[in-house]
């Protein structure tokens, strides 16, 4: 992301928690360039997602939520659906720090599924409602869309099932 697009970024959300009021840009001001600079501190060298990758990711965010919010709810309606309860270990491929963590929390996302524990910063124990179901498959598919969000390509064939 470059700098003039954090600079856009930051002033826009100056504007939408100030306001329209020019008095406030003596404080904005600084506050925004502080900002721009923190950030570029922060991330450094980390690829920053592209616009189309983020509202394609945002978009099977939304849809995998539903579905999950499905699942649990017919889980609870429908008694009589398995439930059983446990953890599955997954090692993760991703290299990007920011694309891990936001891997780890969307993990969240699928259908009955929990990040309980991350184990030796490369595995993940992930808690989920009927653990006799593989969830390699899932939670690799997830960890490649969050690679390709970062510009890391994952290969479909290796996945990290521990």
């Amino acid at each position: 992301m470059t700098i003039a697009w954090r600079l856009l970024g930051f002033c826009g959300l100056w504007l939408i928690f100030t306001g329209w009021n020019p008095g406030s840009w003596m404080i904005g001001v600084p506050s925004v360039l502080l900002a721009t600079w923190a950030y570029g501190q922060l991330v450094g060298d980390s690829r920053a997602p592209s616009a189309a990758r983020t509202l394609g990711f945002v978009l099977f965010f939304l849809r995998e939520s539903v579905r999950a919010g499905v699942d649990v709810a017919s889980r609870i309606l429908r008694p009589r659906m398995r439930i059983s309860p446990g953890f599955q270990t997954y090692r993760m491929r991703l290299a990007d720090p920011s694309a891990r963590v936001l891997f780890i929390d969307s993990i969240s996302l699928l259908p009955g599924t929990l990040s309980a524990d991350l184990v030796h910063r490369e595995e993940i124990r992930v808690h989920a409602l009927d653990a006799t179901l593989d969830l390699a498959p899932e939670l690799a598919d997830l960890e490649r869309r969050v690679g390709r969000l970062f510009g890391e390509e994952l290969t479909k064939e290796k996945h990290g099932h521990v």
